[in-house]
């Protein structure tokens, strides 16, 4: 059983010097590994190496810091791209030099203003979630286009993505076809398709299955429209260890399982189509740790530690009732208490830990929670007034870069700076 789910390689490189960065930058701070980033990007590369074409499109949405980005995309820049979903996230990636092939732009309830932004300085991969959106695509319909398509009840999701019957992503089965074809009747030549299911997902058979299923619409396409696809994108997923006593996902039966797949299709359709993936959390996910510090200790019908960090810095716990690890730096040989880790925020949700056993946590002590490199700073917010805290980056030669300050309250009271604007009826 592992110690906790931080890797060891990050551990080895952060702790000894732990002190000293809390001295220099103060709490709380997200921090990121730069070598388990690089090292996870080529994990999923090696994963894939008899699928021709393969590429991850790293979910901005996980982690959307742009040194983070550049990390990604400098680790094997022809095989990772950027998976977005917003204006904001297409122009961080067009910013930090991603080509129009590196992006794909995978939005629902799509806006004319986001269509535009999509289409602009050379375009992306235009992945449609909805039939109707064909015609809203605004200027010359792209020669490249995928949609994302929903099985329905052919298929069940998980707690985060849910039931596919009630998601609001994607094509129906029903309509998938005739998306395709009025799709080329508009004007594309070139076909992906792409599917999302499951978050945190680490049953690889799950993944499989998936798979499997892109490959029957595939099938269906060859046969019906004569369409063959030029990449299937089984979407990201792939779950991390969260807990201690969880085991990692298996690359090595997942990279074998899916090839065999996909060699069974090229022998029924004679091509072979490449293989995307869009995983964000598998790839920052286990390397980034939300520091802080206890300030309070309270004794009532429960034993409270307040710490200095809040759910507008981690959502997760406080949303999807998430375990995240903590650890409670130099606290060897002390007993245990049960406790519950608390920020400052008006609602009771505002929890890292509820009745957790942990080391007897003193003012002053510094918390780590880990696994919080993705959709940790992505999710915060501003209730109650609340800044979110700075991100910092351990680099490969180990020293810390500050690669975002932290708010203010100045940033806070920007948009209420602005030219009068009445309008008198």
């Amino acid at each position: 059983m592992k110690a906790m789910p931080m890797p060891k390689k990050f551990a080895k490189r952060f702790l000894p010097q732990l002190s000293e960065i809390v001295a220099h930058f103060g709490t709380p701070f997200h921090i990121y590994d730069e070598v388990g980033i690089r090292s996870a990007c080529l994990s999923l590369i090696g994963t894939f190496p008899f699928c021709p074409g393969f590429r991850e499109f790293f979910a901005v949405k996980a982690c959307p810091n742009p040194r983070i980005m550049e990390i990604i995309l400098s680790t094997t820049q022809e095989l990772l791209g950027f998976d977005c979903s917003s204006i904001p996230e297409l122009q961080l990636a067009r910013q930090i030099g991603a080509r129009p092939e590196q992006i794909m732009f995978t939005s629902n309830n799509t806006s004319h203003e986001e269509f535009v932004e999509a289409m602009a300085y050379g375009g992306c991969i235009l992945n449609l979630d909805d039939i109707t959106l064909i015609d809203k695509v605004p200027g010359n319909f792209p020669d490249l286009i995928c949609f994302r398509y929903n099985p329905g009840d052919r298929r069940t999701g998980n707690m985060i993505i849910g039931n596919p019957l009630e998601a609001k992503y994607g094509v129906k089965h029903e309509q998938i076809l005739v998306a395709y074809e009025k799709a080329r009747r508009k004007g594309a030549t070139r076909f992906g398709l792409h599917t999302m299911l499951a978050s945190n997902e680490r049953n690889v058979h799950y993944h499989v299955a998936t798979v499997k299923m892109l490959l029957k619409i595939a099938e269906a396409l060859h046969r019906d429209l004569d369409i063959d696809l030029e990449f299937i994108n089984m979407g990201g997923g792939l779950g991390i260890p969260y807990h201690p006593r969880d085991a990692s996902v298996d690359l090595f039966t997942l990279g074998q399982k899916v090839t065999q797949e996909i060699i069974r299709f090229t022998e029924y359709a004679g091509y072979i189509p490449k293989l995307y993936m869009e995983n964000g959390r598998y790839v920052t996910g286990p390397h980034g740790v939300l520091v802080t510090k206890c300030i309070n200790q309270k004794h009532g019908y429960r034993e409270y530690r307040g710490v200095d960090a809040c759910m507008s810095a981690l959502m997760r716990p406080a949303i999807y009732n998430a375990y995240h690890h903590i650890t409670v730096h130099g606290s060897r040989g002390r007993r245990s208490a049960v406790v519950d880790v608390v920020g400052s925020l008006c609602e009771n949700n505002d929890k890292f830990a509820i009745q957790r056993k942990l080391p007897v946590i003193r003012e002053g002590d510094i918390l780590l929670i880990h696994d919080a490199g993705a959709h940790g700073y992505a999710m915060g917010f501003n209730y109650n007034g609340r800044v979110r805290p700075q991100e910092l980056l351990l680099r490969e030669d180990g020293s810390v870069e500050l690669i975002r300050r932290a708010e203010t309250a100045e940033d806070l009271f920007r948009t209420l700076q602005f030219e009068p604007n009445i309008l008198s009826v």
